[in-house]
């Protein structure tokens, strides 16, 4: 009964509710999902309902695995096997390899090294070709479309491509083709052969189904067609499955994740059950309504508003400043204030919706003396006590080759390694540093956390490959499994984070920055579905205050170069409850349709001339390309995304000074012209007139 010890009703029940069929439990924002989840599984196993060394639990990070696994700990639980997609599917096809005396593939870590050769070029050009191209097989391979069904794929996606889908198709094709000669797969190969084995090798599939027995999701909203093929692998015809999720937080759509599996959960697992929580815990009313209050129809989600169980709080600020300076100021001023009255700078954090945003905070904290940190700039592989840590695990293992890793693990942890021997050279500042050995050398207590986090993960990995396994397979699950998570860890130090990074996470104090059109939601984000999701991604902005809350926009932002007026976001009325409904909503078929009709008039008006083809414009070309470069960053998109090298040529070259004309360059449509006809348009502009050159 201790377990039940706190909970609420509907938690109880989610936590209590009997096995037979599928389960999802669908928990808003500050509900305790995890806290659900986890009781959930160590309520089961000590009523002896479940088998925990049977037992999966899947996360979507390896964080999120981490936790869960310290808390069943906790909770009596620690037997659970927990991971990633990737990294189950790794140690599953590593034992399946070594079962049949092979070895697997080795990890291709970057899509560069085989697209590089195919592609050709050189520089910026052929970083922004790989960079394109990359992105294709990816939202491909993601969707389960084979080389040979991209060109139709691409159609029926209606997918706005930064090449012709033909020759996307071929280069798709050669990459799939050189990797399997040179005996290479990639993290999107995971998903995709695991889950055909289970599909096509009866005796593999017997064996996972029979090692994880009950099946435990978190985060269901953000489950891919890939993801999920391979969960009904491991379920094969069984209902032992229970997930959680919240629709609301659904800010994956763009990757390939499919958060009407959550919705719709009962037609794709006939006979499922759904609990959904009511009350946040979290946060206080004021921060819970305003934070709800975003939602709606518009953005996909019908459900009530959680009750919030707190006493009444600060009601949340909404600020204009004249320009992203004044605000990242302000906003160090108010940190700094916080800080002031005994919150700790770990417990702030500064949210925007683009990494390029960051630039004007950081130097507005370095003036004001306030301590930050941008989590993912660094790796938890490139830590120096970690890289000794793992230079110590190699040179026993040499020693000692038919030793078990678990007890290389546990000589790890009892004799932490010297951090200024990272190569395990025997030799100090082996990686060539002219630092003086105490300026390199991690402290002790650092070396000795480097050793037990190793541990944490080996043992991790040591439970996924079923208690046996090898240093070879350690590291290739680690880089699998902390692939694109950055670093782990901080201190007391602000957070600065983008939208997408914060979820999972809360803090005290949280300001919630350039809330404004063209960003909130995204420029580029033209169809229903996507602003639904920009939407939601506002709603998991601002649901991570726990106390305060503070909201803010500017009336001026430098945009390519040029400072261009801006209006706040059309939901910031909602946040101070002047409410405001969406726009009339357009289905994805009209849009389409009103805007290709409005192509074919305004292209009609340019066939009425004819001008000859001048030569292309190299000064423009390279302004274009720094444009481009720069567009990207800001948006935390690839730089395919804005033009391709081709339509940048043809804008040197056609050198358009008119909407009207700008779209009849090759390459840019009704779509690129919102998006990016003024920055374009402006830059043209300039460079004419500080050339000499007269506009056509």
């Amino acid at each position: 009964m201790e377990l039940l010890d706190g909970l609420d009703d509907r938690q109880r029940e989610a936590v209590t509710m009997a096995l037979g069929a599928p389960l999802a439990i669908l928990a808003p924002a500050g509900s305790g999902k995890t806290r659900v989840l986890t009781r959930r599984i160590a309520w089961l196993a000590t009523n002896e309902l479940i088998d925990p060394r049977r037992t999966l639990a899947v996360t979507f990070t390896r964080k999120a695995a981490g936790e869960l696994v310290d808390r069943l700990a906790r909770l009596g639980a620690g037997e659970v096997t927990a991971g990633t997609f990737h990294a189950l599917c790794l140690a599953q096809l590593r034992r399946r390899q070594a079962e049949r005396g092979r070895e697997l593939p080795a990890l291709l870590e970057r899509k560069a090294r085989l697209l590089a050769p195919i592609l050709g070029g050189r520089g910026d050009s052929q970083l922004a070709a790989i960079n394109e191209v990359a992105g294709e097989i990816e939202w491909a391979k993601a969707r389960g479309i084979a080389p040979e069904h991209f060109v139709a794929a691409a159609h029926v996606a209606d997918r706005e491509l930064p090449r012709p889908a033909e020759q996307l198709a071929d280069f798709y094709a050669r990459y799939e083709r050189d990797k399997r000669a040179k005996r290479l797969i990639d993290f999107d190969d995971l998903l995709w052969w695991c889950a055909e084995s289970l599909e096509t090798d009866a005796d593999f599939a017997s064996s996972v189904r029979f090692r994880h027995r009950h099946i435990f999701v978190d985060e269901f909203q953000d489950i891919s067609p890939a993801q999920l093929r391979v969960l009904r692998g491991w379920l094969g015809d069984r209902c032992d499955l229970c997930v959680v999720g919240d629709e609301a937080q659904a800010i994956y759509g763009f990757a390939g994740a499919e958060s009407a599996v959550l919705v719709t959960f009962a037609r794709h697992f006939p006979g499922a059950r759904t609990v959904r929580l009511l009350t946040n815990y979290r946060s206080t009313p004021e921060v819970v309504n305003a934070s709800n209050a975003v939602l709606g129809v518009g953005a996909g989600v019908v459900r009530p508003t959680p009750a919030a169980v707190r006493t009444n709080g600060a009601t949340p600020t909404v600020r204009e400043f004249s320009d992203d300076t004044t605000e990242a100021a302000a906003v160090a001023r108010a940190a700094t204030r916080a800080h002031d009255r005994g919150v700790a700078w770990s417990q702030i954090a500064v949210l925007y919706r683009t990494n390029a945003q960051s630039a004007a905070f950081e130097a507005a904290f370095a003036r004001a003396g306030v301590p930050y940190r941008l989590p993912g700039t660094g790796s938890f592989l490139a830590r120096p006590e970690v890289k000794a840590a793992l230079s110590e695990l190699r040179k026993v293992e040499r020693a000692a080759p038919g030793r078990p890793l678990a007890d290389h693990l546990a000589d790890l942890v009892a004799s932490p390694p010297d951090s200024n021997d990272p190569d395990g050279s025997g030799e100090p500042n082996a990686n060539g540093s002219d630092a003086e050995p105490s300026d390199v050398a991690a402290p002790s207590t650092e070396r000795a956390g480097a050793a037990d986090a190793l541990v944490r993960f080996g043992n991790e990995y040591l439970s996924a490959e079923g208690g046996t396994g090898s240093l070879a397979g350690f590291l290739a699950w680690l880089t699998t499994a902390t692939r694109g998570e950055g670093d782990i860890g901080g201190g007391d130090c602000v957070e600065l984070v983008t939208f997408h990074r914060a979820k999972g996470l809360e803090w005290d104090v949280v300001f919630v920055t350039g809330v404004e059109q063209g960003l909130v939601p995204i420029s580029f984000a033209r169809t229903p579905e996507a602003r639904a999701e920009e939407q939601r991604l506002l709603h998991v902005a601002l649901s991570r205050a726990v106390d305060e809350l503070h909201v803010s926009w500017v009336a001026e932002r430098v945009v390519a170069g040029r400072p261009r007026r801006r209006k706040p976001s059309m939901w910031l009325d909602r946040i101070t409850g002047g409410g405001g409904d969406d726009p009339e909503p357009v289905t994805p078929k009209q849009a389409r349709a009103d805007a290709r009709r409005r192509l074919a008039e305004t292209r009609a008006q340019l066939r009425a001339t004819n001008p000859d083809a001048p030569d292309i414009d190299r000064a423009l070309f390279a302004k274009l390309k720094e444009w481009r470069l720069q567009t990207a960053r800001g948006a935390d998109v690839p730089a395919y995304v804005v033009f391709n090298d081709a339509t940048l040529e043809a804008i040197a070259t056609e050198r358009p000074t008119t909407r009207v004309g700008l779209l009849g360059v090759a390459g840019i449509g009704e779509v690129k012209l919102e998006r990016y006809g003024e920055a374009v348009l402006a830059l043209v502009d300039e460079h004419l007139t500080t050339s000499g050159d007269v506009a056509r």
